[in-house]
């Protein structure tokens, strides 16, 4: 065990800090304590937030990006969540803002507002409701409306229109926003990856490119779905073989659970995730137990938290 590492984890006990790390964050920060790593919780944004309410840590660090750690704030309201980096933004999250929000309802009176939970606390509070991939269609049909506002994400929303459209009836409207890495996983470069691997299994993220989801799903099995459904799905498959289409560090979690399989992936990873480190989280630690002065720290209005709240509990009642 290195240095960093083992301090790491004599600060979190010492402080009753509960440290959790999303699936794109690097391997070295993926790897739980309990396998010589440093993080008590790995997992999906959502999942991770949830967990930590039930948790009775007294701080939270979050090594994700700032929208994940605002969640993790709105649902435990009295416990200190930090980030480790504070510019770890989202190129998804900072394509739509509560103004932008306001502005859609001023243009389409009367139609309920579904918010992808990779959005910022002041969007989330402006909407009806959020929603993960794995929900929106039964968040979908739960609204009595024909129409719909799907936002931020319009590869997401595209790819989830005609499975929302057969299940349900209703009709999706859409925003202009994207993910800077998904939407880097274009058709040729998955086609070529398909010619090479004939036998593989595709693993798509609901947030690449609906034109090349429907192509590359013409030639090949496999699952559209979200991180979590993903990794479910390599656990059911009889396949040896897998192209992966989604963040590059989230193999680092397939090929550690699945180790007799091979993923196959363009290694496109996010650089907002880079930014969280093992000696930033230390750094972080440090202040902490020191009491120094700390800019990593969530800090949202209580207002705010309220009204980001509630379209969040509703959506956990999907969940």
């Amino acid at each position: 065990m290195n240095e960093q590492i083992r301090e790491i984890r004599a600060l979190k006990k010492r402080n009753n800090i509960l440290i959790l790390a999303h699936y794109y964050m690097s391997p070295e920060l993926q790897k739980l304590e309990s396998e010589g790593g440093i993080t008590d919780l790995l997992g999906d944004s959502l999942a991770l937030s949830v967990a930590a309410a039930k948790s009775d840590a007294s701080s939270i660090i979050f090594c994700g990006v700032r929208f994940m750690a605002e969640t993790a704030k709105i649902l435990s309201p009295n416990s200190h969540v930090f980030i480790p980096d504070p510019s770890a933004g989202c190129s998804l999250a900072e394509s739509i803002t509560a103004k932008d929000v306001i502005a859609l309802r001023q243009r389409y009176p009367g139609v309920p507002v579904i918010a992808y939970i990779n959005t910022y606390a002041e969007t989330k509070a402006e909407c009806d409701i959020i929603c993960t991939s794995r929900n929106a269609t039964s968040i979908a049909a739960s609204f009595k409306e024909d129409t719909l506002l799907f936002i931020p994400d319009i590869f997401m929303g595209n790819n989830l229109r005609k499975s929302i459209a057969d299940a349900t009836g209703k009709k999706l409207l859409l925003w202009d926003g994207r993910c800077e890495v998904h939407e880097q996983f274009e058709i040729n470069q998955i086609s070529a990856l398909q010619m090479s691997y004939p036998d593989a299994e595709l693993l798509m993220h609901w947030e690449v490119p609906d034109l090349t989801v429907n192509e590359a799903f013409q030639h090949q099995t496999g699952v559209l779905g979200s991180t979590s459904d993903i990794i479910q799905y390599v656990g059911n498959s009889s396949s040896r073989q897998f192209i992966l289409a989604s963040e590059c560090d989230l193999g680092a979690v397939l090929k550690s659970t699945y180790k007799d399989k091979e993923f196959i992936t363009p290694c496109i990873r996010c650089p907002h995730m880079k930014k969280i480190t093992l000696q930033n989280t230390l750094e972080l630690l440090r202040k902490i137990d020191n009491k120094e002065m700390i800019t990593e720290e969530i800090l949202l209005d209580h207002e705010l938290m309220d009204r980001a709240r509630l379209p969040l509990n509703r959506m956990l009642e999907f969940s």
